[in-house]
């Protein structure tokens, strides 16, 4: 992969595949034109670590402006990466690399909205991190619902999922004729063995009598719109119309940014992407004095983190440069120093633990932050992100 230089070209540009592998890079005019016209604004040549927190901070107070995509172009390459290790830990998977990389790029919005600046992170480092533990979410869940039946499906989705699905489809007036009729089905088809959810086969033609006779009658309170009465026929219809959805809500297919614009002769749909040119001036958005502080704390972090590594017993450091240095695998470990592979993941997680009990007093102290679950969180992925960075330096 052709890594991109240019801090113009890295705010603007998005991955184009050719078949399974990496193709080039495609340049948005908008976001072009977006970064030529915020350089201009500034005399002063900063990094585009910089630029991220710039847009990061317009896309909080902006969610859908053009910020949301000048960082959706910052994270190409971090996506990328991460996408790519997937191949080499599922390789018995049905997806390619491009499959992976729709997963987590389409989760941007989650990676931006867990990132916190003010703590230290870089946001490169945090994104490779959760992209790669949301891939491994989605597909623990594709797992599962590859496994259920439709009419499982139907059972296991929540109220909120199977609106969001529907609404995604282009559905309107009918959504809530689908909501009431799946609700119907919910409440007459309930599985006769509580746990034997998954493989549930088609409901006989009296149950489908029943739900259609439920919704009819349901229909005449719960529906703003007065409808006509549906037969069995229609309601099935209408809950192959929610599975088809639902699957193709979570998991919806690849389209490449490069591809011809539906129903034009010419034009790729890069040329469309939506946003509006951000007029901010910088220093409304980010002193000079934040990122120097920023800056520091960063150092500081590494400072600290730095000597608390030398501080652990050789055969701790030892684990941790096999791990995040040569990359060996916890059995590849184990085989190298002759012992078990329990004992090795024991032996990492205790190292892990005592890093992690450190730099949660070190951030409370310094930081003077609280210490509740979710900033606990945040600091076990800075220290992994953190690990991860300092034996790639030393490769």
């Amino acid at each position: 992969m052709l890594s991109r230089q240019d801090t113009v070209k890295i705010f603007s540009t998005f991955v184009q595949f050719d078949y399974d592998r990496f193709g080039g890079w495609a340049t948005d005019p908008r976001l072009l034109r977006s970064m030529k016209q915020s350089l201009n604004k500034t005399s002063v040549e900063n990094s585009d670590n910089f630029w991220a927190l710039y847009w990061h901070q317009i896309w909080q107070e902006k969610p859908n402006s053009l910020a949301r995509e000048h960082l959706a172009a910052y994270l190409q390459e971090v996506c990328f990466w991460s996408a790519s290790k997937m191949i080499g830990s599922f390789s018995s998977s049905q997806y390619t690399l491009p499959d992976y990389f729709q997963m987590a790029i389409a989760k941007l919005d989650k990676v931006l909205k867990g990132f916190d600046r003010e703590r230290g992170f870089n946001l490169k480092s945090y994104a490779s991190i959760t992209f790669g533990n949301l891939i491994r979410e989605l597909l623990r869940q594709k797992r599962e619902i590859d496994i259920c039946s439709d009419w499982s499906l139907l059972r296991k989705i929540s109220h909120k999922m199977m609106t969001e699905a529907l609404t995604n489809t282009g559905l309107k007036e009918e959504i809530e004729q689908y909501i009431l009729a799946w609700s119907c089905f919910k409440t007459i088809y309930v599985p006769e063995r509580k746990n034997a959810t998954r493989k549930l086969a088609k409901p006989e033609p009296a149950t489908w009598q029943a739900i259609a006779s439920l919704y009819n009658q349901e229909r005449l309170t719960q529906l703003e719109q007065s409808v006509e009465p549906v037969n069995t026929k229609q309601i099935e219809e209408w809950m192959l119309v929610c599975t088809k959805a639902v699957r193709s809500y979570l998991f919806p297919s690849v389209t490449s940014i490069n591809q011809p614009k539906p129903g034009h002769d010419s034009g790729e749909i890069a040329d469309s992407l939506i946003g509006e040119v951000e007029d901010s001036l910088l220093t409304e958005i980010i002193t000079d004095r934040e990122v120097q502080q920023r800056s520091q704390q960063q150092t500081d972090l590494n400072q600290f983190l730095s000597s608390t590594v030398e501080k652990l017993k050789p055969e701790a450091q030892k684990l941790l440069e096999l791990y995040y240095s040569l990359g060996l695998k916890q059995a590849e470990i184990a085989q190298q120093l002759n012992t078990q592979q329990y004992t090795i993941s024991r032996k990492l997680s205790k190292v892990r633990k005592t890093l992690l009990k450190a730099l949660a007093k070190w951030t409370k102290e310094t930081m003077h932050i609280t210490l509740t679950s979710d900033v606990l969180n945040n600091i076990s992925s800075l220290l992994e992100e953190w690990l991860v960075d300092r034996y790639d330096n030393q490769k």
